[in-house]
């Protein structure tokens, strides 16, 4: 029977690794990402910690406390730093982990709130970051961050707050703080800034569902043969900015310290900051890329 505790959970996996694959070789960069996951994985037990899982390019840990886990994600980022193989190879990692309640099945395998948790806030962290919560680093010493606002969990109705911790032995004149700031009403100052060809259009919640296309009546014009009429829209859905795609061709999204990928008649969150290309992919669509970004 599952046994409930609190547990820090901590998702790290290695970011571009599929412009690994495609520029080494499937044999290089499958030796190159085991590397680098045995290296984290020694991190997280000398942090008192456990390997839940390695699945591809990311393994999943368990550490006791909030500290065990903040102190093996700073480990983490500092050893991708620093090793000459890492580095030689331009190699990166994210991390999301948050503290709190879990289930924890008698194969080891956990679940549960922290579980989602900490995914849900490693999807935000970009290459060399670690996100968590406030929560997680609530009254802990020595460790600064900034806020991020807040974010939405699946199955929670309030946003939780987020921070990035500052792990770099000199961050260069970014403003540290040591506890996490207010994030207000959730919503009201969320705002998405597009740059298309020299015009700039912001979105916030209030505004109304930009439409893309080739259509004269849409919100962000894009003429080309290969993009649809009524191709792909833009609206703010429960906290987050969210590209649908309509068209015949797809519409491609590349989030910075992401892989760029493909959408169908399907939908992609919008976060941080990246490249929107209609109907071909960003390389081979330069001249018609629209940029967003998150302040």
């Amino acid at each position: 029977m599952p046994i409930a505790q609190a547990q820090t959970i901590l998702f790290a996996d290695v970011s571009g690794s599929t412009r690994l694959f495609e520029t080494l070789g499937d044999t290089v960069a499958r030796q190159l990402i085991s590397h680098v996951l045995d290296g984290l994985s020694n991190i997280c037990r000398k942090h008192d910690g456990r390997v839940i899982k390695t699945i591809g390019d990311e393994v999943m840990c368990a550490l006791p406390r909030a500290r065990d886990g903040v102190d093996a994600a700073i480990a983490m980022q500092r050893y991708v730093a620093t090793d000459p193989t890492c580095t030689a190879n331009k190699l990166g990692i994210r991390i999301g982990l948050h503290h709190g309640d879990c289930l924890q099945e008698d194969d080891g395998d956990v679940f549960g709130d922290a579980v989602n948790t900490a995914s849900r806030v490693g999807d935000e962290a970009t290459r060399g970051q670690i996100v968590t919560t406030a929560s997680t680093v609530a009254d802990m010493r020595g460790v600064p961050f900034r806020s991020l606002g807040g974010l939405y969990v699946s199955g929670k109705v309030a946003p939780i707050d987020a921070v990035d911790i500052i792990w770099q032995e000199n961050p260069g004149g970014m403003t540290m703080v040591q506890s996490a700031l207010g994030v207000g009403t959730p919503g009201l100052n969320d705002l998405l800034i597009l740059e298309f060809k020299g015009r700039t259009i912001e979105l916030r919640p209030v505004s109304q569902t930009l439409t893309l296309g080739r259509d004269p009546a849409s919100g962000l014009i894009v003429e080309a043969d290969w993009v649809s009429r009524n191709h792909a829209m833009i609206e703010y859905q429960r906290g987050h900015y969210t590209l649908t795609d309509r068209s015949t061709n797809g519409s491609f999204l590349r989030i910075d310290g992401d892989d760029e990928q493909r959408l169908h008649r399907d939908e992609a969150k919008l976060r941080r900051s990246g490249v929107i290309s209609l109907g071909r992919d960003s390389a081979s669509n330069a001249d018609l890329l629209i940029y967003f970004r998150c302040p």
